[in-house]
């Protein structure tokens, strides 16, 4: 089972350092996605189906919405450490304009990035900081992801943020009942349990919906149901004390195991794991983890 060394949660949406023994399914995010290995061997992230390798002299950055999964191409026994970022664009976008278009599912201009040996400072900078102090204060640990994401960004000026926010208005153009079927499924992700009933309540053939949907979002209709369930699955082990089999119970899942599975096909280690690890800022003082959850 993968391992979860250290995950925090706050504003600027979750930052995690993650031992990985496995492959992940095919997923997504609403945040920024910065992948950066911090230890062992290479192994790679398939983007859009596409491969890239994640090595010591690259990242890997993935947009929001963009459908990615981990490869584990590491050999037997051997397992990369990745530091994972998923940063909240309006986090992002509330620090600097260079990163106000970062909502955007093309706001990255390369997946794959070779990073120069300042890049490669901010980056050991913040794994070292990350894995080895007791204590990170909030307000560290926020600079030291901004100065690492701008320095990634550091070739992007904003006339091509500006663009793509441009772009975005005047010609993305979403089908109203896909934007129907959008609204449907994020108001309640539990209750959704079948796509053929999404499509019907549309108008929509299920064969139809599917092709229209991954036309629209990018993502199939599946993928985007998993991302919302994820999420709140994160809110849940974050801020309430609810035990395992009444989030899973929540969720829609008819078993905690269920919820398990899918939680380990996602995230790489199991929801108990992952909320033993997590630390949340407290007002003034560094981050901690809160010791009453179960």
């Amino acid at each position: 089972m993968s391992n979860a060394i250290r995950i925090f949660h706050g504003d600027f949406g979750r930052v995690a350092l993650l031992e990985m023994d496995a492959a992940l399914v095919s997923h997504a995010h609403h945040h920024c996605h910065v992948l950066i290995k911090a230890g062992g061997p290479d192994t790679a992230f398939r983007v859009r189906g596409c491969r890239f390798p994640l090595t010591d002299s690259n990242a890997v950055l993935v947009n929001a919405w963009e459908e990615h999964a981990y490869l584990h191409e590491a050999p037997d026994g051997f397992h990369p450490v990745i530091l994972a970022l998923y940063l909240e664009p309006q986090w992002l976008a509330q620090h600097s304009r260079v990163l106000t278009g970062s909502a955007h599912p093309r706001f990255f201009p390369q997946t794959a990035i070779a990073l120069t040996s300042e890049q490669r400072r901010h980056a050991d900078r913040a794994i070292m900081e990350l894995w080895w102090s007791d204590d990170v204060a909030y307000e560290h640990l926020q600079e030291m992801l901004l100065d690492l994401v701008l320095s990634l960004m550091g070739n992007l000026d904003e006339t091509p943020t500006l663009q793509l926010i441009e772009a975005q208005r005047h010609h993305f153009r979403m089908d109203p009942r896909i934007r129907r079927a959008l609204v449907h499924m994020r108001t309640n992700p539990a209750e959704i349990t079948d796509m053929a009933e999404v499509a019907a309540s549309v108008d929509l053939s299920r064969a139809h919906f599917f092709e229209l949907f991954k036309r629209c979002t990018g993502l199939s209709p599946v993928v985007y149901i998993n991302v919302l369930k994820m999420e709140q699955a994160f809110d849940a082990l974050t801020h309430s004390g609810d035990n395992l089999s009444d989030i899973a119970l929540d969720l829609g899942f008819s078993a905690q195991s269920h919820f398990t599975r899918f939680f380990k096909q996602h995230q790489g280690v199991v929801p108990s794991e992952y909320r033993r690890q997590i630390e949340r800022p407290t007002i003034g003082a560094g981050i901690k983890k809160n010791p009453t959850y179960r």
